[in-house]
C-alpha cells in the first residue's frame, strides 16, 4: 500500500527504510523516540506474527504500538502480545522437525493415493472452487492478478457461479463473486518457508467453511509453493482437481532468487500435484513439453495462453490525463509495463532508447519513455536511464494498481515487451500478459522474438519483431515505428484482430472447460 502523507509531527518511514534503521543500528539510537506508532499493513490477517518489526517500534515509542490496516482495524501491540509471540517463537524451533515429518506423511500418502485414477463424473450445474493459495498479500497489479481475475470472472460462463477461496483479495474480480478469504495461521511466521507448509490446514478449513456442505463442480488451484490443498479438497469433495502450472518454483528460486531451504521437500509436493491433477493447464508450449518429459500424460496437459479483458484493454480508453500528468502532450511516447524481473528485459529497453537518443538527436527530440510499474530490477534501469543522460525523456510511474494500467498504455504510441532467454539456456515458458493487453490496446508492438510472443505475433503484419537481448536491434524497431505513423496504426489495428479473436480471458476459460469435459465424464 502506498506511503500516507504525513500529518504535523508525524514521521513516516516505507518498509525498507524502517529495515535499513534496524540493520544499521540505528533504531538503538531512537529509544522511546515517538509518541506512538502505527505500522500500516494491506490486510490486519495477514499481518502474520511481525515480531522483530514490532520489538524495534516497542522500543522507540513511549505509547501505543498499533498495526493497522487498510480499511482502518487496528491491533495493538502491548506487552502480552510480544511476549506471547516471543514464547511462541522459542518454542517452535523444538517443533520444527515434527512439523516436518508431518508433512512428509502427508506427502507420502497422497502419493500412494495419486498412483490410483478415481471415478468420477464432471456436474456443471455445480459451483467451482477457485483457489489462490500464495502467502503473498497485496498484490495490486502484475500477470497473476489479470490472470486470476480473468479466469475467475468466466467460470460462471460455463459453469454454475464459482467460489473464490484466497489469501487475499484480487483486483479486477468481478465484485458479484462470491470470496472468501483464507487467514493463514501464525504458526512458524518467522521462519523460512515453514508457514508454506502449514497454510495447508489452513486453506482445508477454509474451504470447508466456504463450501459449508455444497457439491462442488470441481477444484481449480493455481499452485503455489509447498501446497497441496487443492489435492485434498478435490478427493474430500469427490471432485476433479485442474491445477494451473505456470512454472517450477524450484527452478525459479535457483535461478532468479536463491534456492529453497527444503527443495527436496518442495520438488515432491511439486510433483505430485503434476500426477495428482486431473487436467494440468500450462500457458506455453516449453512447460508442456518440459512436464510431458517429467511423465506427466500429455492427455492431462492443455497448453492454454494467457489472455486479455478486451473491453477493459480497448483503443477507446483516454490516456490524455496520464499524458498531462507526465507533461506531454503531442509526444510520440515509447511504453513498458511491467514487475521489472530478470525475464522482462527493461535493461535492454533502456539501453536501446538511449542508444537511439545518442545517434539521432533530432529523431528523438518529441519522443518519450514511459516506464509503467515497479520491481526488483527497476533500479538498474534507472541507473542506465541516468548514466546515458535519458532521465529528462524519460517516466517512471512506479506501481499503478491494475484497474489503471488500461489508462497508462493508452497514454503510448508504441508499447514494447523486451523478454529475454531464461539464463541457463532453458526455453522461454512464459506467456506475457502484458503482450495481448498491448494487443488490445490496439497499440503498435516491438517484441522480442522470442518463443510464445513471436508464435502469437506475425512480424510486420501485427507486430514488430526483433532478437531477444539485441538493444541495437530492438532501437531500430522503435525507429521504424516512431518514423512510420501509417504502420504503427496498421499493426495495432491487426493486434486488436488477433487479441480479441483468439486470446481474450472468456476463450482461455473455455479452452480449459472444454478439455475438462473431454478427460471426466459429464452426468
Amino acid at each position: 500500500m502506498p506511503l500516507p502523507v504525513p500529518q504535523d509531527g508525524e514521521t513516516v518511514a516505507g518498509f525498507d527504510d524502517f529495515l535499513g534503521w534496524i540493520r544499521n543500528i540505528k533504531a538503538i539510537g531512537m529509544l522511546a523516540r515517538f509518541d506512538k506508532s502505527r505500522m500500516l499493513v494491506h490486510r490486519l490477517e495477514s499481518a502474520g506474527r511481525p515480531l522483530p518489526l514490532a520489538l524495534a517500534l516497542r522500543w522507540m515509542t513511549r505509547g501505543d504500538v498499533r498495526i493497522e490496516d487498510g480499511r482502518g482495524r487496528t491491533r495493538t501491540i502491548d506487552g502480552g502480545t510480544l511476549a506471547r509471540w516471543i514464547v511462541q517463537l522459542s518454542v517452535e524451533p523444538f517443533r520444527k522437525a515434527a512439523l516436518l515429518r508431518e508433512v512428509g506423511r502427508a506427502v507420502d500418502s497422497l502419493e500412494r493415493e495419486a498412483a490410483l485414477r478415481r471415478p468420477m463424473t464432471l456436474d456443471l450445474s455445480k459451483p467451482p472452487l477457485y483457489l489462490r493459495s500464495d502467502l503473498s498479500f497485496g498484490v495490486r497489479a502484475g500477470g497473476s492478478v489479470g490472470h486470476i481475475a480473468g479466469v475467475v470472472n468466466h467460470l460462471g460462463d460455463f459453469a454454475a457461479p464459482p467460489i473464490l477461496l484466497s489469501t487475499d483479495d484480487v483486483p479486477t474480480v468481478n465484485a458479484a463473486i462470491e470470496t472468501h478469504v483464507i487467514e493463514p495461521s501464525l504458526d512458524f511466521w518467522n521462519f523460512q518457508e515453514l508457514p508454506m507448509f502449514v497454510q495447508n490446514d489452513a486453506c482445508e478449513r477454509a474451504a470447508e467453511r466456504a463450501i459449508a456442505g455444497r457439491p462442488l463442480a470441481f477444484v481449480y488451484q493455481r499452485y503455489s509453493t509447498n501446497n497441496y490443498a487443492g489435492i485434498r479438497i478435490a478427493r474430500r469433495y469427490g471432485v476433479p482437481l485442474v491445477l494451473e502450472y505456470n512454472g517450477s518454483e524450484v527452478w525459479v528460486a535457483r535461478h532468479w532468487g536463491r534456492p529453497l531451504k527444503y527443495e527436496t521437500l518442495t520438488d515432491r509436493v511439486e510433483r505430485l500435484n503434476l500426477r495428482s491433477a486431473d487436467l494440468v493447464v500450462v500457458v506455453s508450449e516449453p512447460l508442456a513439453d518440459q512436464l510431458a518429459t517429467a511423465g506427466v500424460d500429455r492427455a492431462r496437459i492443455l497448453m492454454n495462453p494467457n489472455g486479455v479483458d478486451p473491453d477493459r484493454y480497448s483503443p477507446g480508453i483516454d490516456g490524455r490525463a496520464v499524458r498531462a500528468r507526465c507533461g506531454w502532450r503531442d509526444e510520440i511516447v515509447v511504453g513498458f509495463i511491467g514487475t521489472f524481473g530478470p525475464w522482462h528485459g527493461a535493461d535492454v529497453l533502456a539501453r536501446a532508447f538511449a542508444d537511439l537518443r545518442d545517434a539521432d538527436p533530432q529523431l528523438m527530440t518529441p519522443v518519450r519513455l514511459l516506464m509503467i510499474g515497479d520491481g526488483a530490477g527497476l533500479p538498474a534501469v534507472r541507473r542506465i536511464i541516468d548514466a546515458r543522460r535519458a532521465a529528462e525523456a524519460t517516466v517512471f510511474t512506479g506501481l499503478i494498481p491494475q484497474e489503471d494500467g488500461p489508462q497508462h498504455l493508452a497514454a503510448c504510441d508504441i508499447l514494447i515487451a523486451p523478454h529475454v532467454p531464461n539464463a541457463d539456456g532453458t526455453p522461454f515458458f512464459g506467456s506475457p500478459t502484458k503482450l495481448f493487453e498491448y494487443m488490445a490496446m490496439g497499440k503498435a508492438i516491438v517484441a522480442s522474438n522470442l518463443d510464445q510472443l513471436g508464435q502469437v505475433l506475425d512480424h510486420g503484419r501485427s507486430g514488430w519483431l526483433v532478437p531477444p537481448g539485441d538493444a541495437g536491434a530492438l532501437a531500430e524497431g522503435i525507429r521504424r515505428l516512431i518514423v512510420a505513423p501509417e504502420l504503427r496504426a496498421a499493426l495495432g489495428a491487426a493486434a486488436r484482430r488477433c487479441a480479441v479473436d483468439r486470446y481474450t480471458w472468456r476463450e482461455h476459460t473455455r479452452r480449459t472447460i472444454e478439455k475438462l469435459k473431454d478427460l471426466v465424464p459429464g452426468v
